[in-house]
């Protein structure tokens, strides 16, 4: 969906007043209509099941931990967005390795709770839109993750690259390289990746990658412009052989 106009939107959120303030932000701030609003995800899934497909959410708005509840099942969060649900998370940051874990299951759009409200709304057309949005305290934040693939300088500079939409013909060029040895490096990315159950098979993946790793600037036009311009380039798939 490219834009907010008759938008139906779900909210899942276990503080009462955060919930009613944040359906409040969206009533004001653009033409939406709260389908569901509620304490925890199966609670909204439990919903889901009994609405027809023409009532149910183009979004959900999801804050991650749930108090005296299991946190959010980020496998079920992964089958969401795989059945084209656009979901923006709502975090207090109290779990940032949650956090990367959603974000490598596929959420493009991270909204920390001490944010402003105008960056919610952001963070709201920005995954209408299918962009990545963050902002570039969240991303320094989930850029500390300890488990992370260890890259060389070389390495993290072709992801970089590759990532803000050159060509492997061009990352080569930029780093003063071969073709060959820039489609090394990000095969050696690739591979660390694959080996911490992070699968890369996309130019996008790689994308997503430098993205929630803080590697390049998710408010950016730079950075933006990864999904929509590789989802429509040859070379969007993995680097030619």
């Amino acid at each position: 969906m490219g834009r907010a106009a008759s938008c139906r939107v779900a909210i899942v959120e276990d503080h009462r007043l955060q919930r009613l303030r944040t359906e409040d932000l969206l009533l004001r701030g653009g033409d939406f209509t709260i389908v569901f609003s509620g304490e925890s995800l199966p609670e909204f899934m439990t919903w889901v099941r009994s609405t027809p497909p023409g009532h149910r959410p183009h979004l959900l708005v999801l804050d991650l931990v749930v108090e005296r509840q299991p946190n959010v099942d980020v496998n079920l969060v992964a089958a969401l967005l795989r059945a084209g649900l656009r979901i923006v998370v709502l975090t207090a940051m109290s779990s940032p390795p949650l956090v990367r874990r959603i974000v490598r299951a596929g959420v493009t759009v991270v909204v920390g709770k001490r944010d402003p409200e105008e960056d919610v709304l952001a963070g709201v057309h920005a995954a209408l839109r299918g962009e990545e949005w963050m902002t570039s305290e969240l991303a320094a934040v989930l850029a500390g993750d300890p488990d992370r693939p260890r890259l060389s300088q070389q390495e993290e500079r072709a992801l970089v690259l590759y990532a803000t939409g050159l060509t492997v013909e061009q990352v080569a060029t930029s780093m003063g390289i071969g073709r060959d040895t820039a489609k090394q490096y990000l095969d050696r990315v690739k591979k660390k990746y694959a080996a911490a159950g992070v699968p890369v098979r996309s130019k996008l993946d790689f994308g997503r990658i430098a993205w929630s790793e803080g590697l390049i600037d998710p408010e950016s036009g730079s950075a933006s412009s990864v999904w929509t311009d590789a989802a429509g380039a040859g070379d969007a798939r993995e680097p030619a052989e």
